[in-house]
């Protein structure tokens, strides 16, 4: 099909995309918290794999993305897996916020959002949570719409919470691009007729959007 097809909306996630990688992030928490990278990954892959849950019960991390676990509750339960390299317990107050601490915005994404939204595409933050505070300085020049799990009692990649962006972009799902670096999500969004884009680099995220968000190609800086 010829042409550029234009999208009138962009939803993308936080963590990951307009932030350094999760991975990335948590390995500096780590180091200065005294925890081994490679264990508190294998504590996750526990938590949030398949057999994490017993008999369909419910998960922690879940329940704390929708704002249905206390923040401390939940730090407590994560701090009980965790234990620093010399055997110490890792304080449980205050963990969520210093897992997060390092989590910084990407000014190479940053700047695509403003060329986004100079382009006439309103642009809508769709982020799961765990309850730690955003650094939201500057948040009101890139987003026209902000979606934390938390706040709304959703988490991707349940289906509603992408509709419920959509709607608060007076948009259909299908007239809405998205754009996450966790491929469950991307699916969800798809499923529902969104076009995606599944991150891995900001250059990569630009070409894609570029190829589709009319007007958006005219913004871009030298090669």
């Amino acid at each position: 099909m010829g042409g550029t097809a234009t999208v009138p909306a962009l939803i993308v996630d936080w963590g990951g995309v307009l932030t350094q990688s999760f991975g990335e992030a948590v390995a500096v928490w780590a180091a200065a918290e005294g925890v081994d990278a490679g264990e508190f990954d294998a504590v996750l892959g526990r938590l949030l794999g398949p057999g994490a849950v017993r008999d369909g019960g419910p998960n922690p991390f879940h329940q704390v993305e929708r704002g249905e676990l206390a923040v401390a509750d939940f730090e407590s339960a994560l701090a009980a897996l965790l234990r620093r390299t010399d055997g110490t317990p890792v304080p449980a107050e205050g963990l969520v916020q210093r897992m997060f601490a390092a989590f910084a915005m990407d000014p190479v994404m940053t700047e695509l959002l403003r060329r986004v939204r100079g382009a006439g595409v309103p642009v809508a933050l769709l982020s799961n949570s765990w309850g730690h505070r955003y650094d939201r300085e500057g948040w009101d020049e890139l987003f026209d719409v902000v979606v934390i799990s938390t706040e709304v009692g959703m988490r991707k990649p349940e289906p509603e919470i992408f509709r419920h962006t959509a709607r608060l972009l007076d948009r259909r799902p299908e007239e809405c691009v998205f754009v996450d670096d966790l491929g469950r999500n991307v699916r969800a969004a798809s499923a529902l007729g969104m076009a995606t884009v599944h991150h891995r680099t900001a250059a990569e995220t630009e070409d894609a959007l570029a190829g589709r968000i009319s007007g958006l190609s005219s913004f871009a800086g030298p090669a």
